[in-house]
């Protein structure tokens, strides 16, 4: 017997590749388990299905970058923070975080198909009881029209956004004159592709030698200590903290600004949530 659940919660990550940096990924979660029924007549209560998939998710996957260990340019190595990752292809990169904020996957690169499989291997590692084989699909959102994808760090949040290198893949929409503009939301969303959000309170000083060109966050959290050096043109600097409700606020004023009309935003921040804001000239 197959019990499915589809769209059963979803995963927002960022993932390094080796062509396009870093890169913000928000996919579905699918899910079939294969066992014998119990006396109840059922092989695992929809009830219990979720919550017990969804912890295990949130607590390995979810809000991490996911890291392709045998990429080309890529260097590790332990230190204070906890890991320290390097990169030098497609660009220079080097996050210092605390183990739990990075997964590290022993290929070449990041597949969604790859990912599934080895997401099920790990929840078959402790299965419930009747269930004898779980699959999983990752699926991205559909989206008729633009979407943005983007990483950032959320310092003051209690909990996994704080993770200096995570992120998502999101609709964006943008009304003017009372109606949706599909050319400013797709010139927008091709802005934000691949881009780091920074926020202004949280850019420090670094004068390493051969780093001068990037742009250095550094902050302290509940979880730990996190770094991030990334080449400044692939950046964005907000003067507050990067949350999707400043993020729809500033879009919506420059926006407007550039455009001399009132500017409705609505921007997610993955599948089905987000923020709206509007400006004026």
């Amino acid at each position: 017997m197959t019990l499915f659940v589809n769209r059963l919660t979803q995963l927002d990550v960022s993932w390094w590749c080796s062509t396009r940096g870093l890169v913000g990924a928000s996919w579905h979660v699918n899910v079939e388990l294969d066992g014998e029924l119990g006396e109840d007549g059922m092989l695992f209560d929809f009830g219990e299905v979720k919550p017990w998939i969804k912890q295990r998710l949130d607590a390995d996957v979810d809000h991490t970058l996911l890291v392709p260990t045998r990429a080309p340019g890529l260097e590790f190595h332990d230190c204070r923070e906890g890991l320290c990752l390097r990169a030098s292809v497609p660009w220079s990169m080097e996050l210092r975080a605390p183990h739990q904020a990075l997964t590290l996957l022993p290929w070449r690169e990041i597949r969604a198909e790859r990912l599934a499989d080895h997401l099920a291997a790990e929840l078959m590692r402790r299965p419930p009881p009747r269930v004898s084989d779980i699959r999983l699909r990752l699926r991205e959102e559909e989206i008729d029209g633009a979407a943005y994808t983007y990483s950032h760090g959320l310092r003051r949040h209690a909990g996994n956004c704080q993770r200096i290198a995570h992120g998502h893949r999101s609709r964006l929409y943008i009304w003017q004159l009372g109606k949706r503009a599909p050319l400013l939301e797709r010139r927008w969303a091709d802005w934000l592709a691949d881009r780091y959000l920074v926020d202004q309170a949280d850019i420090v000083a670094d004068d390493e030698p051969g780093w001068n060109q990037l742009l250095t966050t550094r902050y302290a959290t509940n979880q730990g200590e996190f770094a991030l050096s990334l080449p400044k043109e692939r950046c964005h600097v907000l003067q507050t903290p990067t949350t999707v409700e400043w993020i729809a606020d500033w879009l919506a004023r420059q926006i407007a600004r550039e455009t001399g009309h009132d500017t409705r935003v609505q921007a997610f921040e993955g599948i089905d949530k987000g923020a709206i804001a509007q400006a004026t000239p």
